[in-house]
């Protein structure tokens, strides 16, 4: 079977649909759909069956796709080999990110990056609580992604997580707040400030709920902000208090908020470089991958 064609149906099983194939491979529809015909006759059986007005793979399709991901992990895995012998990591290596976790590794990371000849990173962000982070691989090599500890929005994906940093969320109140001269902050500390809170169905809410649930009564939220640097402006004018990422909330201002932990939930979130099974092979892939580990290693010792 045609390496080609076998890519091909895998690109059909992550993106869905022939027109997102196309777009993506840059090819027609009609021509993808060829090549898949093409394959199905190699293979002797249908691969393809129509749903709706578009077509899903059939268990033989899924099982050669599946194969198709392995096929592509060895092509990899050679090419690497090969590159490792002349000790060259070049080439363009496209990443996406959210917001918080650009701002805080990759300044570092391109500086890094800039010294190794050849080897080349394109950037890309989006809305962090928007962002469909397995889906961002089938376009980028690597993708930073977060999680709360507990929950993997990427399981049963078939991709590669490699952990980058586990962040714990303090809880913002402003340095004349009652509170300002603890150590740490309990569930019941917190429960009868107003809060400023995230947009419903953000993955930060669930800690919200975590900390009512403690503490045995509602929170009152008194605003639903997703904008960390409108969220540090309301805690600092008194208004209510918040839930911020420690390591990635791009420098708050402590004559403005403080930062106290929270004990009593389990309130971190994991933070992850995602890559396809077959990039995460290629050695400029794994030399930024190496990179990203070690700035975010860095700044968590800038936190102990």
């Amino acid at each position: 079977m045609d390496v080609r064609r076998l890519d091909l149906l895998r690109e059909l099983s992550e993106r869905g649909s022939v027109t997102a194939v196309a777009e993506a491979t840059h090819r027609t529809p009609s021509a993808v759909s060829q090549q898949l015909k093409v394959l199905e006759r190699e293979a002797g059986m249908p691969l393809t069956e129509r749903s709706g007005r578009g077509i899903q793979l059939t268990g033989a399709g899924i099982a050669l796709a599946r194969s198709a991901t392995d096929v592509a992990v060895a092509l990899e895995r050679a090419t690497a080999l090969w590159d490792e012998f002349r000790n060259h990591p070049s080439g363009e290596v496209r990443l996406a990110t959210f917001p918080s976790a650009g701002q805080v590794l990759l300044p570092g990371v391109l500086a890094d990056v800039a010294l190794i000849p050849g080897l080349v990173v394109h950037c890309s962000d989006g809305d962090a609580e928007l962002l469909d982070f397995p889906s961002l691989t089938a376009d980028f090599d690597i993708v930073l992604a977060h999680s709360l500890r507990g929950t993997r929005a990427w399981g049963g994906r078939g991709l590669r997580a490699v952990p980058l940093m586990v962040e714990p969320l303090d809880i913002a109140i402003p340095p004349d707040h009652r509170l300002a001269g603890r150590s740490y902050l309990t569930p019941a500390d917190v429960i009868d400030d107003p809060w400023i809170g995230v947009p419903v169905g953000f993955p930060f809410e669930r800690i919200l709920h975590d900390i009512e649930q403690v503490a045995g009564h509602r929170a009152t939220v008194f605003q639903r902000i997703s904008d960390l640097r409108m969220v540090e402006s309301f805690v600092a004018a008194g208004l209510g208090i918040s839930l911020i990422p420690r390591y990635t909330s791009g420098g708050i201002d402590p004559s403005r908020v403080i930062l106290k932990p929270l004990r009593g939930v389990d309130a971190e979130r994991d933070i992850v470089a995602l890559l396809r099974p077959d990039v995460a092979e290629r050695l400029a892939v794994r030399t930024v991958v190496d990179i990203l580990r070690t700035r975010a290693a860095d700044i968590e010792a800038a936190h102990a």
